[in-house]
């Protein structure tokens, strides 16, 4: 007995709209046919139902991925014209002391204008670090006036969007928009407009760091580079001192990860380094002893092994160097009491698990991005290839022993 799918052409033209422009699918009859009938007769039929009732594996994100890129390529280049030119006058402090920069508050308003340009038809949801609050106070009037030229600059450059012209209240209103909850239903945008801004003000790394959740899973990560290079980094060398930088990494779920320079090179997959051999891996750790308790690592690479010294530079460009395997572990144990969210991890978690890694916290967990704008996670984040994981666990934990027996 066979099975036939049977659809007119104006069926199959009006689903092939739908799918295209909502993700919608409809409802399709399946015939069966044996060799002795000459009419098939109706068996069954399935109820193709909304998309987002559809196993997130099963599912495409072309279309929100090419707006992804779009978006943090562009927020990227705001950002790469503001590091050239940064003034004292453009830090202003934040409840939790970290720096924010005018490019912070510009690349926001940068990707979430493109984002909801790019993909009119989809219920907006933004999960961002930054909010107006301080932009709208009276002394901030000249620094909002400059991020909203920074802004439409940007626009402009790109033949897309040179029409638009955001007046100071459209841009306080785009970076508003990312003050949703985020939570385990519906999608929603994950984004930090700068992450890390320590390296950003230093002239060293960051990213813009931007991803998608749909029902609680990240579907899609992409980590613009402005400083990485081109070339795979060592522990011997100084990641500012290559010439050609500039990296995107981009994944989508169950495709993989690639990468291709910021100004548009033909995309290369990757994938994380696949040394079985403790004492040949290198690590990376957070440039900042403020962001990652280093004795700790050290603790863990001596029982490995390790042999090589840590590679530190900040920010989630981390993720993409160890995705095409510059570095086989990268280890963050962050000081007590502080909560990581989840921006600072969901871009560069899938980029690295879609190149063939592994992302737990430090009790061997995935990590959890549906509860929220934070993260509940076991004492830090561990990630490697599937063939060090073991053995770095088994590390983790008689090093998170010790350092409980010796306080």
């Amino acid at each position: 007995m066979g099975v036939a799918v049977l659809e007119t052409n104006s069926e199959i033209g009006w689903r092939k709209k739908r799918e295209m422009n909502s993700g919608i699918g409809i409802t399709r009859v399946l015939y069966t046919c044996s060799s002795n009938l000459k009419t098939p007769k109706p068996a069954f039929s399935l109820l193709r139902t909304l998309a987002t009732a559809a196993p997130v594996g099963s599912m495409s994100y072309h279309r929100e991925l090419d707006a992804a890129k779009k978006a943090a390529s562009l927020a990227a280049r705001l950002c790469q014209k503001v590091q050239k030119a940064i003034l004292q006058s453009d830090v202003q402090s934040k409840s939790d002391k970290s720096p924010v920069t005018v490019a912070d508050y510009g690349s926001q308003a940068v990707v979430s204008f493109v984002l909801e340009r790019e993909l009119p038809s989809e219920s907006f949801s933004l999960v961002a670090e930054e909010d107006s609050g301080d932009l709208r106070k009276e002394e901030a009037k000249e620094t909002l006036q400059r991020i909203t030229k920074l802004v439409n600059d940007t626009l402009a450059s790109v033949g897309t969007y040179s029409a638009s012209s955001l007046s100071a209240e459209d841009v306080l209103a785009a970076i508003d928009s990312g003050k949703s909850e985020g939570g385990p239903h519906g999608r929603h945008w994950v984004l930090d407009p700068i992450d890390g801004t320590k390296g950003f003000l230093r002239g060293d790394q960051y990213a813009v760091a931007l991803a998608l959740l749909d029902e609680g899973k990240v579907v899609l990560g992409v980590l613009a580079c402005p400083n990485l290079p081109l070339l795979p980094i060592g522990s011997h060398d100084d990641p500012s001192s290559h010439d050609k930088v500039g990296c995107l990494f981009f994944s989508q779920v169950g495709v993989g990860t690639e990468v291709q320079s910021l100004d548009g090179s033909a995309p290369i997959k990757v994938h994380v380094s696949s040394t079985e051999n403790p004492e040949e891996a290198s690590f990376f750790e957070s440039f900042e002893a403020a962001h990652s308790l280093h004795d700790l690592s050290s603790s863990i690479a001596n029982k490995l092994g390790v042999k090589a010294p840590p590679v530190r530079i900040d920010s989630q460009a981390k993720y993409g160097a160890l995705s095409r395997g510059d570095g086989a572990i990268y280890l963050r144990f962050p000081h007590k009491g502080y909560r990581e969210k989840i921006w600072d991890h969901a871009a560069g978690a899938i980029v690295v698990t879609e190149a063939g890694g592994v992302v737990t916290d430090a009790g061997g967990n995935p990590l959890d991005f549906s509860k929220g704008r934070y993260l509940d996670l076991d004492t830090g984040i561990i990630v490697t290839n599937p063939k060090l994981m073991p053995m770095l666990l088994k590390a983790v934990r008689e090093s998170l022993d010790e350092k409980a027996s010796s306080l």
